[in-house]
């Protein structure tokens, strides 16, 4: 020991190293005992029981953060902490890095409403808006979809190379058909208001683009009562932050994790994604149920403080 060797006192040997007395023989009792000098490493009995576990569920969905993974296992009958999880992902270096977190908490501030009052339900409020994407081969791509504010479904993708009113038509009207395939009846039937037979119109919000504004698409709006446009505020986007972040999603967590060389590809990898998406991913700002769950269940999801914008105009 270099203490005994240098027959140096203990008060002054810990002096020079710079730590106190009673530290000092704390260690060599512990070091007297077998046991480690310094803190830890503590027996994790939880941890290590749940390490191989919780590696396999990240290697299973490898753009999700150990929360949507922990949702996951406990949904599965899997009881353990958040932390345990982390703890478990942390060891095996399968935590996502915090850049990547930065970026989704950064797309999370941009979920504003673009009305008054705040949905209460599935079928109050849409978000419409369109995504590029090129694929390997060179091919540009547009992405139309509508997805619900409340519930968070996504109702489809429209995908061509233009993004024109109607485009825009077509996306809506995808969404149209799938959530009258969800409810298992009319749109205007659901809408309606059981005493007096009004129909309540879902507030389609979009942003300001071209498609949005055109003769063709105020035409179809016009022709559907169930519908009633909002646009945004001019250079708004968090007014739209339900649907931006979606097509962030998509792309992040899988379109940019394959290889997507053409059309066709491209169609499948999307869908197959809206599937995940709506059944399978658990969603933070629904209490870590799944959209399809909240859709059909509204009262699953837990109730959050919205911050109130008013859009610049409407179209009827």
């Amino acid at each position: 020991m270099i203490r005994e060797d240098a027959a140096m006192p203990t008060a002054r040997f810990c002096h020079l190293i710079g730590i106190p007395r009673r530290r000092y023989a704390r260690w060599q009792a512990r070091s007297r005992a077998g046991g480690p000098a310094g803190k830890g490493p503590w027996p994790a009995p939880v941890v290590d029981g749940l390490e191989p576990l919780a590696a396999k569920y990240a290697a299973d969905w490898p753009a999700w953060g150990h929360r949507k993974i922990h949702a996951m296992m406990a949904v599965d009958g899997h009881t353990a902490s958040a932390s345990s999880v982390e703890r478990a992902l942390r060891r095996r270096d399968l935590l996502q890095p915090v850049g990547y977190q930065g970026e989704r908490r950064e797309l999370a501030k941009a979920r504003r409403a673009a009305f008054t009052e705040a949905p209460t339900g599935p079928n109050m409020v849409w978000q419409l808006d369109f995504s590029e994407y090129e694929t390997l081969t060179g091919g540009v791509w547009r992405l139309a979809g509508v997805c619900d504010y409340y519930s968070k479904v996504e109702f489809g993708w429209h995908i061509s190379p233009t993004c024109t009113g109607a485009d825009a038509v077509a996306a809506v009207g995808l969404a149209l058909a799938e959530a009258e395939r969800l409810a298992g009846a009319p749109l205007a039937a659901v809408l309606a208001d059981p005493a007096t037979g009004k129909i309540r119109p879902v507030t389609l919000v979009t942003d300001n683009g071209a498609a949005f504004k055109g003769a063709v698409f105020a035409r179809f709006i016009a022709s559907r009562p169930e519908l009633l446009h909002i646009r945004t505020r001019r250079k708004s986007p968090g007014q739209n932050g339900v649907r931006e972040r979606a097509f962030g999603t998509l792309k992040y967590e899988h379109l940019y994790r394959h290889e997507i060389s053409t059309l066709d590809d491209l169609v499948r990898e999307a869908n197959a994604y809206r599937t995940i998406f709506n059944q399978i991913r658990p969603h933070e700002a629904l209490g870590f149920h799944r959209p399809i769950e909240v859709h059909h269940n509204p009262a699953l999801k837990p109730p959050t403080k919205i911050q109130n914008t008013q859009p610049s105009g409407q179209d009827f």
